[in-house]
């Protein structure tokens, strides 16, 4: 929040913002609508407040008497054994692919299954990894480490120092949240470093400096008298953390501002392929997705890298800075691939005009971009299908090399990859074809398939086909669907649209194996939205839907509703729609705006009170995606959507089914709390059920997310077989 900013403006947009909520996609305002939208209105208008106390004695009360009703109308279902069952299979399979990350010179995987749930770290050597019988040394166990230190440990991934990378950071949460405590580990000995590195509890960022130094952004305590953690719960200092050194004593490196938006600034290290340190960069967030780059120099901030603010430094590859802009700039259109010389960027100054690498078509985003021993490999999408090519830098600049060629209509990702070798992992799927990781050769162009998931479900019995609906503006929206092969186009066949929406995150066509098993085998049809505010076309697709244009996902997502009920597929009656996290925004608003379009609606981990959604952490690190409910102007536009305060008492909505965890610290679970006690306090029949363990990853065993995906598609086949 800005103050000033919001002082200026008030009196001059009161009206308006008044005016502007009185009508909306959702009609008149809500007996409960509060008089005006200042912060103070809308919380005097809240009569649930107090389920936004986490671990609340009265609010824990609540949510264990909702999850007792709805184990009993969903557990006690004669389908959720069975379907717990199969989806556990799925989940704990033993012929699982192991994703594999190279370190040093071998391959480590995670793995969980039954007799692992926290999982275990492992290793191989790459011809191990690629042999039928593969020979895995264990680095850790991280049940044994749970039951030894009496905590409910969950793996959040492991930060190794190049070249060898023998010195490990390993990330570890308790319980699933975000928040972690790090460790060093030395994968030499298998066991943690004796006074090494560590860090409590927290939302850190960090890096590797050289085997003494870490670069650490946490929370620092006070410093000079002002909290060292922004409003959205996250860090803006950096500092050099030496060997011995308590976090007290670290030397600062790097200060933002309290005032800065985002997830915090990162410290991270360009190096070359012998793991030498040839670029020191922090990123400082303004909001949501605008940030400045600095480089450091001799341990303190030199000067500011002359990007664009909507922008994203991604690789060192051939002496080349490597970065994508979401924004035009000189002379580049957004989405666009580009480099600078290192040398120029160490020196700053006036930077030379920037060299192309590639400029996406306006039907192609760039995914991700990793670097190999002989170029750059660059994922992208194609009318939302996954595609690979390989470029390289000589005499003449940047040129793409080869176009790998991979299977049609699949998603493609890039897994690992090392700037030290060629070979690099790729992972191709399809909605009905199982995932295959193939290890590519950057120097030969050739692929070869490593591992492949086995079938976890008959889709023979489907097709996948890919559509167009028009939107709201005229806007065509593609989506994907897998259907029975014979289905009847009369409107009866049950069907699960699911979407998302933001963040500039793409949705292409993945196998889904415990959706397959458990939905599409009884004969039902999912389909996969390709709204805007995702990243399918590049940022204009995720701009076009930020801010005071939020409304455009959601009509996207009407219309792609109604175009699979004028194609005959399915009816109002057969049709629901899940989402989680901001696909809960989605799916709480189509909801209210369009409560007799569908029949059952999964609400998962989602925001929902978008007027409060700042105040509960970490929510004011998104409002460059929503727009800020402080400031009048926002308020008009978000209060015209937000579900929470859309809910009318003289609509009749579909049974809801809202879930969402305790241990959350990313999105609040206050946000599926309040929507549920609000539709419960209007007389309508909601499910509500809150897990106490996950975080919001849902990473925590295989166990418990096996009984999430039985809930699911128990409600699901309630509302929409039966």
């Amino acid at each position: 929040m800005k103050p000033l900013r919001h002082a200026l403006m008030g009196a001059a947009l009161l009206p308006f913002v008044l005016s502007a909520c009185a009508t909306g996609p959702s009609g008149p305002s809500m007996p409960f609508f509060p008089a005006s939208l200042t912060p103070e209105a809308v919380a005097a208008a809240d009569e649930f407040l107090w389920l936004e106390e986490v671990q609340g004695a009265r609010a824990l009360e609540w949510v264990q008497a909702r999850n007792r009703d709805a184990q009993s109308r969903l557990d006690a279902d004669p389908r959720f054994e069975p379907f717990r069952q199969q989806a556990f299979a799925i989940l704990s399979a033993q012929d699982r692919i192991p994703m594999p990350r190279f370190q040093g010179g071998q391959v480590t995987n995670f793995w969980q299954d039954e007799r692992n749930p926290k999982g275990l770290w492992r290793r191989t050597s790459l011809d191990g990894y690629r042999s039928d019988r593969t020979p895995w040394e264990m680095i850790l166990d991280l049940d044994a480490l749970a039951r030894e230190e009496g905590r409910d440990w969950v793996w959040k991934g492991a930060t190794c120092l190049p070249p060898d990378e023998s010195l490990c950071l390993i990330s570890l949460s308790d319980g699933g949240r975000d928040a972690v405590e790090v460790r060093e580990f030395d994968t030499r000995v298998g066991r943690f470093v004796p006074g090494g590195f560590r860090l409590p509890e927290g939302k850190h960022r960090f890096t590797w400096a050289d085997d003494n130094t870490l670069l650490v952004a946490t929370d620092f305590g006070a410093v000079g008298g002002q909290a060292s953690l922004t409003e959205s719960g996250y860090p803006y200092i950096v500092r050099a953390l030496t060997r011995g050194q308590t976090l007290e004593q670290a030397r600062e490196v790097y200060r933002g501002d309290i005032r800065d938006g985002g997830y915090g600034v990162s410290p991270y290290v360009l190096r070359d392929p012998q793991g030498v340190a040839r670029l020191v960069l922090v990123n400082r967030p303004l909001d949501t997705f605008r940030r400045e780059t600095w480089v450091i120099q001799n341990g303190q901030a030199s000067h500011r890298l002359a990007l664009p603010e909507r922008s994203t430094v991604r690789a060192l590859a051939f002496d080349q800075v490597v970065f994508t802009i979401e924004e035009p700039f000189a002379g580049y259109g957004a989405g666009a691939l580009l480099s600078w010389p290192i040398d120029v960027v160490l020196a700053g100054g006036q930077m030379p005009a920037p060299e192309l690498i590639t400029q996406p078509g306006p039907r192609q985003s760039i995914e991700s971009v990793a670097v190999t021993r002989s170029g750059l490999a660059i994922n992208f999408n194609e009318e939302v299908v996954g595609q690979l090519a390989l470029h390289g830098y000589g005499a003449g600049g940047w040129s793409q090399i080869r176009r790998f060629e991979l299977p049609a209509n699949s998603a493609v990702s890039i897994v690992d990859t090392s700037s030290s070798r060629d070979q690099f992992f790729v992972s191709v799927q399809g909605l009905l074809t199982p995932q295959t990781l193939l290890l590519a050769n950057a120097a030969t162009g050739e692929s070869a398939a490593v591992r492949t998931t086995p079938e976890r479900f008959d889709g023979s019995t489907h097709v996948v086909e890919q559509f167009q609906a028009r939107s709201r503006d005229g806007t065509l929206i593609p989506y994907f669907l897998v259907r029975p092969r014979n289905a009847p186009m009369d409107g009866s066949t049950p069907t699960i649209l699911f979407g998302y929406g933001g963040f500039q995150i793409s949705f292409p066509p993945t196998y889904i194996p415990q959706m397959g098993r458990l939905w599409l085998e009884q004969g039902g049809a999912y389909v996969i939205a390709n709204i805007r505010g995702g990243g399918e076309f590049g940022p204009q697709w995720h701009q076009d839907a930020l801010r005071e244009r939020r409304q455009n996902s959601f009509d996207d997502f009407a219309a792609v509703a109604r175009d699979l009920i004028d194609r005959g597929l399915t009816s109002p009656r057969r049709l629901g729609i899940y989402g989680r996290s901001n696909g809960g925004v989605l799916t709480s608003v189509s909801v209210t705006q369009n409560p007799d379009l569908f029949n059952a609606v999964v609400i998962e981990s989602p925001l929902v009170d978008m007027m409060r959604y700042h105040e509960l952490p970490a929510g004011a690190s998104w409002i460059g995606e929503y727009g800020d409910p402080r400031i009048p102007g926002d308020a008009a536009f978000i209060s015209r959507y937000s579900a929470y305060q859309r809910l009318s008492p003289d609509v009749q909505y579909p049974r809801i089914y809202l879930t969402t965890n305790t241990l959350d610290d990313r999105v609040h679970p206050a946000h599926a709390r309040k929507f549920a006690a609000r539709l419960e306090a209007m007389g309508q029949d909601v499910l509500y059920f809150e897990d106490t363990a996950g975080g919001h990853s849902y990473d925590a065993d295989p166990a418990a997310n096996a009984r999430r995906w039985a809930r699911h598609y128990v409600y699901l086949s309630q509302q929409l077989v039966d």
